[in-house]
């Protein structure tokens, strides 16, 4: 297995005071310092930063920042990929500095789904502290939560990340939205090395904004209603309402970001130390209990 965790996700803008007043005021998360006019980066912890939203001319999502634990996986991954006939890209001096990390290069899944391959933990030096007292977010080696992609091809896209990145199957399940085909959409749930339940989940069915949602864990239920308040009194649109996922345990809530995908809120996710002793489940029912979608606005 290479990839250990999800680092980063870059976003393009075109609003950066929207993102700026939804990413402090609403998740908790802080603007760095050296933020400016092109680029707004968003801490979650003791990295530089883990959300880079761009100046642009799009509202979009633009890819993730999958980290391999060390140089020795990271070459061993890209030495795989460029095997298997992937175009890999090498990250420039300044793309590696940018991101704060030791090494980089760009790729695409076969959906066409963006991703920087890197390794190198880079610390800011400096404590987080949330502007709307978030005591902390769930991190660590477990990176800062997961993305969902969307696929067209969605069993050559699971092969991907699981032989090419080396991903596990976690969980699989059939969704069954308004419209979908009678067998339902197939959805896959994959962990890289550390404990969170995913880190990649790839789903068969299209998102306009490059992702279906991302997702940041906090250590408790209060911490979440507190968010949902947040959002609430911010005009936030609620994607779904507070349930707990039949997978991954977590307590959650979907809210909608300026870039019009959808940031999953949640606390509880299950974590699992040994994936040799894991059997991989296949869900029928979605949530435990609540979970109600509004798919609007």
């Amino acid at each position: 297995m290479a990839v250990r965790s999800l680092a980063y996700i870059r976003v393009e803008a075109r609003d950066l005071a929207a993102w700026r007043s939804y990413g402090e005021g609403v998740v908790g998360a802080a603007a760095t310092p050296d933020s400016d006019d092109d680029a707004l980066m968003l801490r979650l912890d003791g990295r530089p930063w883990r959300f880079r939203i761009e100046k642009g001319e799009q509202d979009r999502y633009l890819c993730a920042g999958l980290e391999c634990p060390d140089e020795t996986a990271w070459q061993q991954t890209v030495d795989r990929l460029k095997a298997a006939g992937v175009a890999v890209e090498p990250g420039s001096a300044e793309m590696i500095a940018q991101r704060h990390v030791r090494g980089l290069v760009s790729l695409a899944d076969p959906a066409g789904n963006r991703i920087e391959l890197v390794w190198g933990n880079v610390v800011a030096g400096t404590p987080f502290v949330s502007p709307v007292g978030v005591p902390a977010f769930v991190t660590g080696e477990m990176g800062f939560g997961h993305v969902v992609v969307p696929t067209t091809c969605y069993d050559e896209t699971r092969r991907f990340y699981k032989d090419l990145l080396g991903f596990g199957d976690s969980d699989e399940m059939r969704v069954h939205f308004p419209g979908a085909p009678p067998q339902g959409l197939g959805m896959s749930f994959m962990h890289a090395t550390g404990p969170r339940h995913h880190t990649v989940a790839v789903g068969e069915f299209p998102a306009p904004a490059g992702l279906i949602h991302t997702m940041v864990e906090v250590p408790s239920i209060d911490d979440v209603g507190l968010a949902l308040d947040r959002a609430i009194a911010a005009g936030v649109h609620i994607s779904s309402t507070l349930g707990r996922h039949t997978n991954d345990k977590m307590i959650s809530f979907y809210m909608r970001t300026p870039a019009g995908f959808d940031i999953e809120f949640g606390c509880g996710g299950e974590q699992t130390v040994d994936w040799t002793t894991v059997t991989p489940t296949f869900t029928i029912k979605e949530d435990l209990w609540g979970h109600i979608w509004d798919f609007g606005a």
